[in-house]
């Protein structure tokens, strides 16, 4: 049997970075729209905008009021808009850049919400990245700015460096044994930083992927915060793949079926549920990383292989790739045959 795999890379899924940012010349979203002529200067920021990025990427716009319900539950369950950019959508507008690394929102809580996705572990590459974006967006329109409390923001929260660097982490040890919630969330409070579920606030912690970022962005610097959560998300892969030897070793036959049946499922069911998806799927996950089922691979190209799934299998993704609206017994039946097909061409071989 192989042994536990103790690559940062089993457990560090992605990096994520975001910057809040206002304009000084705008009202803010939530004024502007009350404003006879929101839609106006909502329209103007868009332009203003677009043009700023189209000299560093192709971006495509969604404004919001023109998308259909289908194509805004796509991008939500992607992560590339937010439920507040849907909920202004008469003055909201998102530019996603061709590989979706890059997304930028207009007028949701603040003037401009950028983010930066990258998979696995690399919190100065993400911030050199956003920060190249932020450059070229100021170049258009002056940023709210405050000499105390540096970027002015819609919620207090984000003041000052108006900064979330984010990690994706799998967490299955950590998380089933209890250390998460009794060690973890407690120590990561202290230090100004939270453990939310995969998709942000509000979401549970499905398929054991836990998103850390920190909580404060006033009165610290930037690069005070990335080295914070750095830090942190150092020590918790740490604690979770010292989890994973101990959840190996006390196991024993128990642990290995449980593993082995999520495998079964997986790669011979006909009807797939999708919270039933993420649990078995997670447990695939976990027999890889413990060495249960092993492929070919050196680098952990599982991690992004399953990541890529798990995304692809949500209601609206799945409707994508049909190319129609399907029945809810319909999905899962869609779900079942896809997710069958991807797990049997990682070829792993079950030990």
């Amino acid at each position: 049997m192989s042994a536990v795999r103790e690559s940062f890379e089993s457990v560090a899924v992605s990096t994520r970075m975001r910057l809040a940012r206002n304009f000084a010349d705008y009202p803010f979203p939530g004024r502007l729209l009350k404003d006879a002529h929101a839609e106006e200067q909502a329209q103007e920021i868009v332009r203003l905008i677009s043009a700023s990025l189209s000299r560093i990427d192709q971006f495509t716009l969604y404004e919001m009021k023109h998308i259909t319900a289908e194509r805004t539950a796509f991008l939500l369950e992607r992560n590339l808009i937010s439920r507040d950019l849907v909920r202004n959508r008469r003055i909201s507008a998102a530019l996603i850049s061709s590989d979706e690394i890059i997304s930028v929102m207009l007028n949701e809580e603040d003037h401009v919400r950028e983010q930066y996705f990258m998979n696995g572990f690399d919190l100065p590459r993400a911030y050199e990245r956003i920060t190249g974006l932020d450059d070229a967006i100021s170049e258009s329109i002056p940023f709210a700015f405050d000499e105390q409390f540096g970027y002015l923001t819609a919620c207090p929260t984000n003041l000052g460096t108006g900064l979330r660097a984010s990690v994706m982490l799998f967490l299955p040890a950590v998380s089933r044994r209890g250390v998460m919630a009794r060690s973890i969330v407690p120590e990561l409070v202290r230090l100004g930083l939270t453990a939310r579920g995969a998709y942000g606030e509000g979401s549970g912690a499905e398929g054991d992927l836990f998103q850390v970022s920190n909580e404060v962005t006033l009165g610290v610097s930037e690069e005070e915060i990335l080295s914070i959560v750095g830090q942190a998300v150092d020590s918790i892969v740490q604690m979770e793949l010292l989890e994973r030897s101990r959840m190996k070793a006390e196991g024993g036959i128990a642990l290995r079926d449980k593993l082995c049946r999520a495998y079964g499922i997986l790669t011979n069911c006909r009807l797939l549920e999708e919270h039933e998806f993420l649990r078995r799927l997670s447990d695939v996950r976990l027999g890889i990383a413990l060495g249960y089922f092993t492929d070919d691979s050196e680098d952990d190209e599982w991690m992004s292989e399953l990541d890529e799934l798990a995304v692809a299998m949500r209601p609206a993704n799945i409707n994508r790739l049909n190319g129609a609206p399907l029945a809810k017994q319909e999905q899962d039946a869609y779900r079942a045959e896809y997710t069958r097909k991807a797990i049997r061409a990682m070829q792993l071989s079950v030990e």
